[in-house]
């Protein structure tokens, strides 16, 4: 008679095993489960927020120091389309494939007038600019009193000494098809976080 050789035995996993190993299975299965829901679901929400900052809120980072102290470089902005722009009003629009910031001076049909010290009068009236904190002429080449086209917006920077604005012909009035949108909130730097005027 043989004699039962070890290596010929086979061991049979205790049940404690089989419920382990059952249990490690649905785990694994459970998180592959929630990992696709997990991807699924911030494709949708990255997907969601492109749509909404291309087509809604745009976002925007500030270059150059023409709309200082208002806006100043580094500052990022939210934007608001579809909106009527009013006098005052901070608004970006496309130019020579560049988006430019500048405030709303006068509305189409408006008349214009600045003096060589840099006050503004919109139909004959000095505009209130508390925005502004040195008055300048500026690079101007256009001539008063001077009449905004149909459809356009005559635009000036707050920094006035170095801005070039609707009060040069290299920009000249923006139309309202260049609009990007109102700029109405400040997101960057936190300090300064909040709603723009």
């Amino acid at each position: 008679m043989q004699k039962n050789d070890p290596r010929n035995e086979i061991s049979l996993p205790t049940a404690q095993a089989v419920k382990a190993e059952i249990k490690r299975e649905k785990y694994k299965q459970l998180y592959k489960k929630v990992l696709k829901s997990t991807i699924y679901a911030l494709v949708i929400v990255a997907a969601v927020a492109v749509l909404i900052a291309t087509l809604l809120l745009p976002v925007v980072q500030i270059t150059g120091t023409s709309m200082e102290p208002s806006l100043v470089e580094g500052n990022i902005v939210l934007l608001v389309k579809y909106e009527k722009p009013q006098r005052g009003d901070l608004y970006a629009f496309y130019y020579s494939n560049k988006i430019l910031i500048k405030r709303v001076i006068a509305l189409p049909g408006d008349f214009v007038e600045i003096d060589v010290d840099g006050t503004v009068y919109v139909n004959g009236e000095m505009l209130n600019e508390p925005y502004v904190t040195e008055k300048a002429f500026g690079e101007c080449d256009i001539e008063f009193p001077y009449q905004v086209p149909e459809n356009q917006y005559f635009m000036m920077g707050d920094k006035r000494e170095t801005s070039i604005d609707s009060r040069s012909t290299v920009i000249g009035c923006v139309g309202k098809d260049q609009l990007v949108g109102r700029i109405f909130f400040r997101i960057w730097p936190f300090e300064d976080i909040g709603f723009i005027g």
